[in-house]
């Protein structure tokens, strides 16, 4: 019996390819600081999102990167409801760098990982963040509506105004027609591409209400 072949080594292949890949994005040769920003980036969205949209991001992820997303998971705890330096300080903390680098850090995360995974798969878990994150997220910041968010209790997101409310669900809204699209994209003609037509049906569904209702700033008036 030939002990040659390794298991594992088609999962750790897969895995340092998608480290390469951060460190290519974010333009250094520290594979140990690629990883510790991905594990950042993986670790400070899953305690934003619910148990579901945990799921649906994981099936993603290469076998060893999924089982360092969930280090240290308590799904009762999710998601954490945390303001933008909360979450800056969260990311930064795992990152081990300074709070000012985290925007242009996660955002080239991001833009590494929006070409390994499912086309629209990032823009379904980041429809659910609210925006001042989800800008964090995409290497920049938002502003803040107005200087009411100055006044606003510790953890307590700032209110979004009504074009930020439209973006976000113009954005839910696309995904949610590009995932109704793939399940059209052939004509049913046997059971289970019928099946395929509902379940992309139910899955756009699914995007819409995820999205949920938006307070904008004029309604928290």
């Amino acid at each position: 019996m030939s002990h040659s072949d390794d298991p594992f080594a088609s999962a750790v292949h897969t895995a340092r390819a998608w480290v390469h890949a951060v460190a290519d994005g974010l333009d250094t040769d520290d594979r140990a600081f690629a990883y510790r920003v991905l594990r950042a980036w993986m670790h400070t969205i899953r305690d934003r999102i619910s148990v579901t949209g945990s799921a649906h991001l994981s099936a993603q992820l290469p076998e060893i990167l999924r089982g360092v997303y969930y280090e240290g998971w308590v799904p009762s705890h999710v998601p954490v409801r945390h303001g933008r330096s909360e979450f800056v300080t969260q990311f930064a903390r795992a990152a081990d760098i300074d709070p000012d680098e985290v925007g242009p850090v996660a955002g080239a995360v991001t833009a590494a990982l929006s070409d390994l995974f499912a086309p629209g798969q990032l823009n379904r878990v980041f429809a659910v963040l609210p925006m001042h994150l989800y800008g964090v997220l995409c290497g920049g910041r938002t502003p803040v509506a107005d200087d009411r968010s100055a006044q606003l209790s510790p953890g307590e997101d700032p209110p979004i105004d009504r074009f930020t409310a439209l973006e976000n669900r113009v954005r839910a809204l696309g995904d949610a027609v590009a995932a109704l699209a793939h399940g059209l994209e052939r004509l049913p003609i046997d059971a289970s591409n019928a099946n395929r037509t509902a379940a992309a049906a139910q899955e756009a569904h699914r995007i819409l209400l995820t999205e949920g209702p938006v307070h904008t700033a004029s309604q928290a008036r």
